[in-house]
């Protein structure tokens, strides 16, 4: 059923306060987890370091168990652009570009943030891809302010998409079917947010939204994807690398306020 509130629900100062300690144990876990991301790793080691991490600071992993994921982070390499499974076969080396996905629950409340990073020195072109995509991110979240509407957001992001091909020098392709969300006492609430689409559409921002926003974008201009035997894993369809970016955003009468910093 189409999201059809008027605007986006809003969470109280206090409530945002208790959604940043939840995002600020995420940024804390995905530090480590770049941290331990060398040649000789598995995905299955971050998974672990991620959510010892989670739970050190009193904190659940929020996708462990979520809709039967096994694993407390989205562990994803090279072509996989998102919901990678951890896994002790996968084994990173020079050069792999790594995207990590994190969901912690504090004292009720999420925080979910990704970001993607090379194992040692990323192929140029690569490198690129993720610069544009942490570019676009940022380009994107200034459209999260009171007064806006969830689809500008969503043609933010496209416009970024299409001028970071200019500024980093490379191809870029819109994951198709996939994108941000709602978020608070759940991980996934109303309403879905796409990462591209015509302005001026959907609910209102108001002070207080937050949304979870996330830009997925293809080395090369792909936007098809499959997904494995696994019913999880989402790969591009041609093999491209990917990258994915993310931050839990909430929209305050100062602009834009990153509820999952990363120090």
């Amino acid at each position: 059923m189409a999201f059809r509130r008027r605007s986006i629900a809003a969470k109280t100062a206090e409530e945002l306060d208790a959604m940043e300690a939840a995002g600020r144990i995420v940024g804390i876990a995905l530090q480590e987890v770049r941290a331990a991301a060398k040649p000789g790793a598995t995905t299955l080691d971050l998974d672990t370091v991620a959510e010892t991490v989670i739970r050190d600071h009193g904190a659940i992993p929020t996708f462990l168990g979520y809709q039967g994921f096994p694993g407390s982070i989205c562990a994803s390499v090279n072509e996989v652009v998102v919901h990678g499974i951890p896994s002790a076969s996968k084994v990173l080396k020079e050069g792999d570009l790594v995207s990590v996905d994190c969901g912690a629950t504090f004292n009720g409340w999420v925080g979910d943030s990704a970001w993607s990073f090379g194992v040692g020195e990323l192929a140029p072109e690569v490198d690129a891809l993720n610069r544009a995509t942490e570019w676009v991110l940022a380009e994107g979240m200034k459209a999260m302010v009171p007064g806006s509407r969830l689809t500008d957001v969503s043609h933010a992001l496209e416009v970024a998409t299409r001028r970071a091909e200019q500024k980093f020098g490379v191809e870029l392709g819109i994951l198709d079917g996939y994108g941000g969300h709602g978020i608070g006492r759940a991980m996934h609430e109303e309403p879905f947010l796409a990462n591209e689409g015509k302005p001026n559409r959907g609910p209102r921002i108001q002070e207080g939204s937050v949304l979870a926003i996330e830009p997925m974008l293809i080395l090369g201009g792909e936007i098809d994807s499959d997904v494995l035997d696994d019913d999880w894993t989402v790969v591009t369809a041609d093999g491209s690398p990917a990258a994915h970016w993310e931050h839990t955003v909430a929209a305050t009468k100062h602009g834009p306020r990153i509820l999952t910093p990363r120090f």
